[in-house]
């Protein structure tokens, strides 16, 4: 291993005709993990939308490894399926939703949703132009048309473009991926009428605030037909874990199929998939709703408490106040940001808004430290 923590050539260009054995393949690949792996939560990290696993969860999909359950068999997943029931169950009403199943990520869990849009009749798909890149992909895998709206100041679809929704599956976004705004979703009233055929919520980040005494800032999520909630994201589980809800049962059907080996139908866009249920399960069981909520409230405290100091500091603009935990600020000289997004290292990330690059913090990371990330920008400022 080199002195950086990268690989110093132990890896042979060829597969090997004889293996190292299980014991010591385990050793070295581990070794490098622990040296060039981002800790996600070390104090100052602040700069994506993936948290730290906890440690019931990490341990949880070891042991799913080693049973390997096979959900579209009961036989195979007597218990990994029930604690997939049952963690939609608990989770699923807070949004008004009845039903729904686990997938690999919430690029999956929209296309599914969008792919039920499709088969009760949607026939194109409108989104905000800062929609997640997973709609307009959906759109195109779908051969749907796809038409992006306009969003206003704080990065919110903008409700003076509004489009006719005829026919449309309309898709609103809780917590945008660059600036974490909530799209007006008092709009699904108005697209029904307007004979939107589905009212699809992506709130692959923000979904969980619905848990939390921030729930107001999701009213109007139970009028949607699906939802997606990624749970690799604040519900703090690991790649890869998302949920799709539906309003009603019936809703999946259409994406449902069966066929003469299979003991349940196979719903959804992927087969075989794994048991991210049991890892969603233990942590929910191990935190309870109070100490996932008490999580994401201090994600939410610490940027408000950023987003203060940027905006008394003469030396930083902000952009605006932070709706879900996304924040974004560009240095007084805007010419620095880039400079000041490399000194930063793993406490910013970069976004471009409006052709420009900014600042981009992302509250995932519940053992942050705010006193410690404001350190360290007020050093990469100077």
């Amino acid at each position: 291993m080199n002195r950086d923590g990268t690989s110093a050539g132990w890896l042979p260009d060829n597969l090997p005709d004889i293996g190292l054995g299980e014991t010591r393949a385990y050793s070295q690949v581990a070794e490098v993990i622990e040296a060039r792996s981002t800790r996600l939560g070390a104090p100052d990290t602040l700069a994506h939308m993936d948290p730290p696993t906890p440690d019931v969860a990490a341990r949880l999909v070891g042991l799913n490894a080693k049973y390997n359950q096979n959900l579209l068999h009961p036989d195979l997943s007597p218990f990994a399926s029930e604690a997939e029931a049952r963690v939609i169950a608990w989770l699923a009403p807070a949004f008004g939703m009845a039903t729904g199943h686990i997938c690999a990520g919430s690029t999956v869990a929209n296309l599914t949703a969008l792919w039920a849009a499709r088969e009760h009749g949607a026939r194109k798909i409108i989104a905000s132009a800062d929609a997640h890149l997973s709609v307009p992909k959906a759109a195109h895998i779908l051969g749907l048309p796809f038409e992006a709206v306009p969003v206003d100041a704080v990065g919110r679809m903008d409700q003076a473009c509004f489009p006719d929704t005829n026919d449309a599956a309309l898709v609103l976004t809780v917590g945008t991926t660059g600036r974490g705004a909530i799209d007006p979703l008092s709009t699904a009233a108005s697209a029904r009428q307007g004979g939107a055929r589905w009212i699809h919520v992506d709130a692959a980040w923000a979904g969980p605030l619905r848990l939390t005494m921030y729930a107001d800032r999701l009213a109007g999520v139970e009028q949607a037909d699906s939802v997606a909630v990624s749970a690799h994201k604040w519900l703090f589980q690991p790649k890869d874990s998302a949920l799709v809800l539906f309003r009603r049962a019936a809703m999946q059907d259409a994406v449902s199929f069966g066929g003469a080996y299979l003991a349940v139908p196979d719903i959804g866009v992927q087969g075989s998939r794994g048991a991210a249920g049991v890892a969603l399960l233990g942590t929910l069981l191990a935190w309870g709703r109070e100490g996932l909520a008490e999580r994401i409230e201090h994600c939410i405290a610490t940027v408000d408490v950023l987003a203060e100091r940027l905006e008394n500091d003469t030396r930083t603009n902000l952009l605006n106040r932070p709706e879900t935990a996304v924040i974004n600020w560009q240095p007084s000289d805007a010419a620095r940001t880039e400079a000041i997004i490399a000194k930063l290292g793993h406490t910013a990330s970069r976004t471009i808004i409006n052709g420009l690059p900014w600042v981009r913090q992302v509250a995932a990371n519940y053992c942050a430290d705010v006193d410690l990330i404001w350190r360290r920008i007020d050093q990469a400022l100077d």
